[in-house]
């Protein structure tokens, strides 16, 4: 018997049940049918319930190679959208006997320091967002099986990829905007190089220029609430036709661009209107509430970590871009509203 507060160990229940560790594996691990009787299987799982004793599966795991952990890498956590993304995976992973280890990119883009003395040997697979692939390489992640998300599905690193339909996003919000009678547009674009950002300025720019008599200027940003307002200022005291709607890659930027125009005495909708993306709580935290694209991060996090498990599995995983709406609230309007 486990004597004080040692954890009881195999040898202990073997002991306790008069059989040996080879009969304790067998039963514990659900494969002693036909090895061993009834009685036998029986009286090991009473002796592992009353000393208490639970396998120690990460032993076991790396015995046979697998840990049943994975790697979700994403840009640094500077919004919340990144924490739904892996509650949702986390959530499916747990359901199948998976955890997740979260890991941001430093600076949000470029390379990574391997988090794991090799994360092919502590690792079964990987789920990494556009943004931040440039750390696969330095962790030797896209040598793993590998899910991709915001990524181009046509030159993926991936195994697989999933996406939110963002070009639908994005014609949403033109033709919100356009419908509303504007035609002179701003777009504050996130000054990252990721195939996310570039399907949100192909798209616009193409919705934008279907209308006669529009113009769209691009004002490139970090994505920090202080870059966005540098942007919008110098954007502002750009010669040509004032903007009266901005278009923001992200909810965060949005709020750049509010105190921007604020400081100018520009009114936000009646002067400008404004839209935004990823719906976080910001969004109905400014004043006036910001409408923007709305993104379900937890089911994206959910479809990647299905995704990654079907390739695992030697499946197909699920195709089809998760569906993203248009939230419209009082941050737009008609041009001179006032």
């Amino acid at each position: 018997m486990a004597r004080g507060n040692t954890r009881p160990t195999s040898r202990d229940v073997a002991q306790a049940a008069g059989v040996s560790q080879a009969a304790v594996s067998l039963v514990l691990g659900d494969k002693w049918r036909g090895r061993v009787s009834e009685t036998t299987a029986e009286r090991v799982r009473e002796a592992a319930r009353e000393l208490g004793y639970r396998p120690n599966l990460a032993a076991r795991n790396l015995r046979l190679g697998h840990t049943r952990t994975v790697l979700l890498v994403v840009p640094a956590l500077t919004t919340e959208f990144f924490a739904g993304v892996y509650t949702g995976a986390a959530r499916v992973a747990a359901d199948h006997g998976f955890g997740v280890v979260l890991y941001p990119s430093p600076e949000g883009i470029g390379p990574a320091r391997d988090p794991f003395a090799s994360a092919q040997a502590a690792l079964d697979g990987v789920i990494a967002s556009s943004m931040a692939a440039d750390a696969l390489t330095a962790i030797r992640g896209d040598q793993l099986p590998l899910v991709m998300l915001d990524s181009d599905p046509t030159g993926s690193l991936g195994a697989a990829t999933v996406n939110l339909d963002i070009t639908d996003g994005t014609r949403q919000v033109a033709d919100h905007l356009l419908g509303l009678g504007h035609r002179h547009f701003l777009h504050l674009a996130a000054d990252i190089p990721s195939w996310t950002f570039d399907i949100r300025a192909r798209e616009l720019a193409a919705r934008v220029a279907a209308i006669p008599g529009t113009t769209l200027r691009t004002a490139h940003t970090p994505m920090t609430i202080e870059g966005a307002l540098a942007a919008t200022e110098t954007a502002l005291d750009t010669p040509g036709p004032h903007p009266t709607a901005v278009v923001c890659d992200d909810d965060k930027l949005a709020a750049g661009v509010y105190k921007a125009l604020r400081r100018r005495g520009l009114r936000i909708p009646d002067d400008v209107s404004v839209t935004g993306v990823d719906d976080i709580a910001l969004a109905a935290a400014l004043d006036p509430e910001l409408t923007t694209v709305r993104l379900d991060a937890e089911l994206f996090g959910e479809r990647g970590m299905q995704a990654l498990l079907a390739v695992l599995d030697g499946r197909t995983p699920d195709a089809g871009d998760i569906p993203v709406h248009l939230v419209v609230r009082a941050s737009t309007a008609p041009p001179g509203a006032s």
